[in-house]
């Protein structure tokens, strides 16, 4: 498969699920990244480093 068709295929795969779905992961995946980080600061202070 070559390296556009590829790309043409996330496109209309993203185009299919709609604005809402992207969203819903876009934020989903911030979401995931506030608490990774949240953790990782508090665990620091709480080890002392």
């Amino acid at each position: 498969m070559s390296e556009q068709a590829s790309k043409a295929k996330w496109i209309d795969r993203f185009k299919k699920m709609g604005i809402a779905a992207f969203l819903f992961f876009f934020i989903k995946g911030l979401v995931w990244l506030a608490i990774f980080f949240g953790l990782g600061k508090y665990l620091k202070d709480y080890f002392g480093g």
